[in-house]
């Protein structure tokens, strides 16, 4: 098994690369070109923060040495969050005063933060801490488009998410426990977007989009169905009439695609979600595809309107008949640290050790209700807290 070393982490290779390389489209030879290129770019400005292994393993021990710098990410400048950046801002001074803070740049940076801005010149990042909810994460992971993305550690400002496993009030000792390498991460699988024209040529930068819920093709404001031609590693898999198509991670499976009704997937799992809104047809179901698919949506000559594209929620392109956008796994997973990993064995009921108790089963049963009855409706908050 070989090593990569890129970004600001270590990484094992998933060998899903090497199995586009059968794909017959012209897209997938370069793109394995623009992957070994990405590839040895990123060996020589690698930091020693990380070391994973495969990110098939759902959570794996963050073994890191110390971070040198922390980016932080907050949602706007309420008082709350004003109150709350000053109060981790100043335990990190105090605590760790060698580390680099940085803020993206913004009119409301903190007082005594250097400013951060993305790219491939930018400052090398060991730990993003964010502040928010689970928007504030995807705006996170939209600032490392170029590479890999620093373990990250989540705050909740009062806002429930599935993206979300501290409190702000737990902030000392989760940092704590990051500095000190006795955290877990879960890698949550991203997406690569790439657009072509009618001749099957990139559109626009070279730079692909990464994206970590989902990649929304819809009508948008028109009344029209969009008929749009769906192919999996360059083979026509059907014409799809409907509002629009949803490609998820297994992470935006409880997002937009969810409630379009596609299927929960764990997080864990390395799987691409195809998930149709409202079709014609009755007999269009949701489909889970592994990671080394390559799906490519193109609007078809005879659809009646262009369609709108949104990703992460954010409206990024009009694609015309002809034109089309390809999504694939991303080679840069976003690592997120479990809460479970730093809990005291005292606080697990069910008697599994820190690090080993699953946030995912938590959080399904806690937010989503997952199979809740009337009964166990009634029994939830002495059953599960």
């Amino acid at each position: 098994m070989n090593t990569i070393r890129f970004g600001s982490m270590n990484a094992v290779k998933t060998g899903f690369v090497a199995t586009r390389s059968i794909q017959p489209s012209r897209y997938v030879c370069r793109r394995l070109i623009s992957v070994a290129t990405q590839s040895q770019r990123h060996l020589a400005s690698a930091s020693p923060l990380a070391s994973f292994r495969s990110y098939n393993q759902p959570s794996t021990q963050l073994k890191q040495e110390r971070p040198r710098s922390i980016l932080i990410v907050n949602k706007l400048r309420t008082k709350p969050v004003v109150d709350a950046i000053q109060a981790l801002l100043e335990y990190v001074r105090t605590k760790y005063p060698e580390v680099t803070v940085y803020h993206e740049d913004r009119p409301d940076i903190p007082e005594g933060v250097k400013v951060w801005r993305p790219g491939p010149n930018a400052e090398k990042i060991d730990l993003v801490v964010t502040l928010g909810g689970d928007g504030t994460i995807l705006h996170a992971s939209s600032l490392f488009k170029v590479g890999a993305v620093p373990p990250v550690l989540s705050f909740s400002m009062g806002t429930l998410g599935f993206l979300l496993p501290f409190h702000i009030d737990d902030f000392a000792k989760a940092i704590d426990s990051a500095f000190e390498g006795k955290v877990t991460v879960l890698r949550r699988m991203r997406l690569s977007c790439t657009f072509q024209d009618k001749d099957g040529e990139q559109i626009g930068s070279t730079e692909e989009w990464q994206v970590m819920n989902e990649v929304a093709l819809h009508r948008g404001s028109s009344p029209h169905l969009n008929t749009i031609d769906v192919f999996v590693d360059g083979q026509h898999l059907t014409e799809a009439v409907s509002d629009g198509l949803i490609v998820a991670t297994p992470t935006g499976s409880t997002a937009y695609s969810l409630s379009a009704g596609g299927p929960i997937v764990h997080p864990g799992l390395s799987a691409i979600v195809l998930t149709p809104i409202c079709p014609r047809s009755l007999s269009f179901r949701p489909l889970v595809f592994p990671s080394s698919s390559s799906i490519t949506l193109r609007i078809s000559e005879r659809s009646r309107a262009s369609a709108g594209l949104s990703m992460d929620g954010q409206v990024s392109h009009v694609l015309s008949p002809g034109e089309s956008v390809t999504v694939q796994a991303s080679l840069y997973p976003i690592p997120c640290i479990n809460r479970s990993s730093i809990a005291d064995p005292d606080e697990n009921r069910e008697g599994v050790g820190p690090g080993k108790e699953d946030d995912w089963v938590r959080d399904i049963n806690n937010l989503l209700q997952y199979n809740a009855t009337f009964r166990s409706k009634a029994l939830l908050r002495h059953s599960r807290t």
